[in-house]
């Protein structure tokens, strides 16, 4: 569906409050699904994605009601799940794909794991090989490389694991599947990744030891149904805080949005830029530490943004570059080449859909470098390639950009923001 916007000066003010996180709404459902008891969940994100989760688990068998925000899971432990009749439809979601088979992995049931055109070019290898080493019997489109990927389960043994990339989905796959596991699970990563399932464990109850990049859990260990309140994701408020930020005479505040200091790079490469960003009102629930986050007008400069941060914004670096354009000098992001595996290859199709606004940016092997200030943006045609953060980037672009927008597969958005355009209608004056 191609969408006409057209919001060129346009000031933003006022306060919202951004759905509720993606990653610890999945894991919410996966763990209630798997635990003893009756977890609740509230602020939970509809999304597509989660939603698929949902599918996925009633599929096995799982009793899950949903009431809006809020979602009610009957677990009754790893043998509660069946084997599903049903082919299990993971929609866009790599996260419900790869953690289902850390799950599956040691069960003794049988599931085939299916997905749309873009899960099926997304790597697989990175979760299937390890679960292989650990015992699991896993098939799939080349050698279990993509989907669709069947699996068998078992008897499984303790991992010690070095991963080449700082994944939370490689590392939550493994230590699902070391909780079915004989022994200790050990996964360690070059740099720490988003670690949502490592505090969610221990709030159903599981042992888990952190020691720098390393996680381990052991085997034999259940989990005990709980109530999980699920903060705003920053993912999805980044988007307004950079639009808070470039846009002139704005003022945004945004309010209970997660703060996990695995995920808050966006905060503080804004920091790092010049922006006028303050974090208020911090409290913590579930293991999980939220606030308040207001931004306005800023004036910004270039800067490099590479190594340890990369992991803790991965998802940002689309709305980060347009940041960059809106700052003196140049930006150059390094060390990036993860987000060539995303929905899309988030470098490319972020180079490319930019350029045609008239911003200067360039592709490089494992990131871009962008030439801020260089003179209005201008409206033209765009497409999000299917890929929600780019949809919601280059509608975010359309405030500073002179005429209208029209923007191809804003439908993408619903994925983890379905209500993104009523959010910025509330917003712009």
């Amino acid at each position: 569906m191609m969408k006409k916007v057209n919001y060129f000066n346009s000031t933003l003010n006022g306060e919202i409050h951004v759905p509720g996180d993606k990653s610890i709404s999945h894991r919410a459902v996966m763990f209630g699904s798997i635990a003893n008891g009756t977890t609740t969940v509230e602020h939970f994100l509809p999304g597509e994605d989660c939603l698929s989760t949902i599918s996925c688990f009633e599929k096995m068998g799982v009793n899950i009601q949903r009431n809006g925000e809020s979602v009610t899971i009957q677990g009754n432990g790893f043998e509660g799940l069946l084997e599903p009749k049903e082919i299990l439809d993971v929609g866009n979601s790599g996260t419900t794909t790869r953690l289902i088979l850390g799950i599956l992995a040691g069960l003794p049931l049988h599931a085939c794991l299916i997905g749309d055109a873009s899960i099926a070019k997304r790597p697989m290898k990175r979760v299937t090989n390890p679960l292989r080493e650990m015992g699991a019997k896993i098939d799939g489109r080349e050698d279990g490389q993509f989907t669709p990927i069947s699996i068998r389960g078992g008897s499984l043994k303790g991992l010690t694991y070095q991963s080449p990339v700082a994944s939370a989905q490689v590392k939550s796959a493994i230590l699902l599947a070391g909780l079915n596991g004989e022994g200790i699970t050990t996964v360690t990563e070059p740099h720490q990744s988003r670690d949502h399932t490592e505090r969610m464990l221990k709030a159903f109850g599981i042992d888990v030891q952190v020691e720098g990049h390393s996680v381990s859990i052991e085997g034999g260990q259940s989990l005990q149904a709980t109530s999980v309140f699920v903060p705003g994701d920053i993912s999805s408020a980044a988007f307004f805080l950079v639009a808070g930020a470039i846009v002139p005479n704005s003022e945004i505040v945004l309010k209970n949005v997660g703060i996990n200091p695995s995920r808050i790079g966006i905060i503080e490469v804004l920091e790092q830029m010049g922006a006028n960003i303050k974090v208020e009102n911090k409290r913590e629930e579930n293991f999980e530490p939220f606030a308040d986050l207001t931004i306005s007008t800023s004036t910004l400069k270039g800067i490099e943004i590479s190594g340890d941060v990369i992991p803790r914004l991965i998802d940002e670096i689309p709305i980060i570059a347009l940041l960059a354009t809106q700052a003196e000098g140049m930006t150059v992001i390094k060390d990036a080449s993860e987000l060539k595996v995303k929905e899309t290859n988030r470098i490319d199709t972020v180079v490319n859909e930019l350029s045609k606004l008239g911003a200067v940016i360039e592709a490089t092997d494992d990131g871009m470098i962008i030439h801020g200030k260089k003179g209005t943006l201008r409206g033209a045609e765009v497409n999000s390639h299917g890929d929600h953060r780019i949809g919601m980037m280059l509608a975010i672009a359309s405030l500073l950009s002179e005429g209208d927008m029209f923007i191809e597969d804003t439908e993408a958005i619903a994925v983890s923001y379905p209500t993104f355009f009523e959010h910025i209608e509330k917003l712009v004056k």
